[in-house]
């Protein structure tokens, strides 16, 4: 098995009148849960599930504390899963917090605009050789779930032709993408201390790669997903990592991983996989030879379904009918009503 699993998502507070986002304090306050609490934006909500032993168990925790939050919005506001907020576009407020106001110092108007919110899945495997390996295999497969989970395709209230405009968001900000090869631990932990020492950070947490060793939690942290619009489809993508990650642990100890790829080249898939989701092509890391993405998909799907009780059917039906598709159909102005209104589902 993978080991223990953990989630983090990020949702947005919109105000039922306009759609547009509003400060999420006093909900917070009402709420009064450890596991719901402010983000960077002041209008940004994140919801950390407990440490659980399977992927089924995160996801029903998560259900529950979306419950919670919609039931304590009240009638004049709303919770959403949105990845872009479609009408959005610009600097929004920060909460005021220490934390925010020295990265507010730091990066400028550019952390101002950073209202982009993902699903992450912290995945502990209990040994700190397989951990490394498995990341080096996770990374490879970045652009995959990328287009798997891409959803954004609004900004600003326009339609940007992205299947996912929040990495080009993300991306005014360093250390952002696709991650480095790491040699080895030692060479993690120097590359961290020298970013701290000069002040390039302030600690870890400003690692803001699309898939990261964390530091406090022992775990490899995938940060890739656009945050999905209901819990369904989020258990739909988590138990599919899940398997993922197991399988490529198997794999691991029979040495059949595979060596890490260079940046640029999985930087390349990635574009396309931001661009076209399931519908564009993707190059064979070691070949170039360009293949379907939503076939690509499928074969991991196969390799991984031996791995998830109960199947991942549910995963296919996101490739062959992306959520995208449905929000490029609604438009920018029905997107956030829609979403509030499936939120809890």
């Amino acid at each position: 098995m993978a080991g223990t699993i953990g989630l983090e998502e990020e949702l947005l507070l919109v105000d039922r009148m306009d759609w547009l986002p509003t400060a999420s304090k006093d909900v917070l306050d009402a709420v009064d849960d450890p596991r719901i609490k402010a983000e960077l934006p002041a209008c940004q909500i994140e919801i950390a599930t407990s440490v659980h032993k399977d992927p089924s168990g995160a996801v029903e925790e998560l259900r529950r504390c979306r419950a919670l939050l919609a039931k304590t919005c009240g009638s004049d506001r709303a919770v959403i899963a949105a990845p872009v907020h479609p009408l959005v576009d610009g600097p929004v407020e920060l909460s005021a917090t220490a934390r925010a106001g020295g990265l507010d110092g730091r990066y400028r108007e550019i952390i101002e605009r950073q209202l982009v919110s993902s699903l992450q899945i912290h995945l502990a495997f209990g040994d700190a050789d397989c951990t490394l390996a498995v990341y080096h295999a996770l990374r490879n497969i970045l652009p995959e779930l990328a287009a798997l989970a891409g959803t954004a395709p609004f900004v600003g209230g326009r339609d940007t032709g992205l299947c996912s405009v929040r990495p080009v968001i993300g991306g005014q900000l360093p250390r952002q993408g696709v991650p480095p090869i790491i040699a080895s631990w030692e060479q993690y932990a120097d590359d961290l201390a020298w970013a701290v020492r000069g002040g390039a950070v302030t600690d870890p947490s400003e690692w803001w790669w699309e898939l990261r060793p964390h530091v406090r939690f022992g775990t490899l942290e995938l940060r890739v997903l656009d945050v999905p619009a209901t819990t369904e489809r989020a258990g739909a993508i988590v138990r599919f990592v899940y398997a993922l990650a197991t399988r490529l642990t198997d794999r691991y100890h029979l040495g059949e991983l595979p060596v890490p790829a260079p940046s640029w080249r999985i930087a390349e898939n990635r574009w396309a996989a931001l661009r076209d989701g399931v519908h564009g092509e993707l190059l064979d890391l070691r070949t170039g030879a360009a293949r379907s993405t939503r076939r690509r998909l499928h074969d991991l799907v196969d390799a991984a379904e031996l791995y998830a009780p109960g199947g991942l059917d549910d995963v296919r039906v996101l490739i062959d009918d992306p959520p995208v598709d449905h929000l490029r159909a609604l438009g920018s102005r029905r997107v956030v009503p829609w979403l509030a209104e499936v939120f809890s589902g």
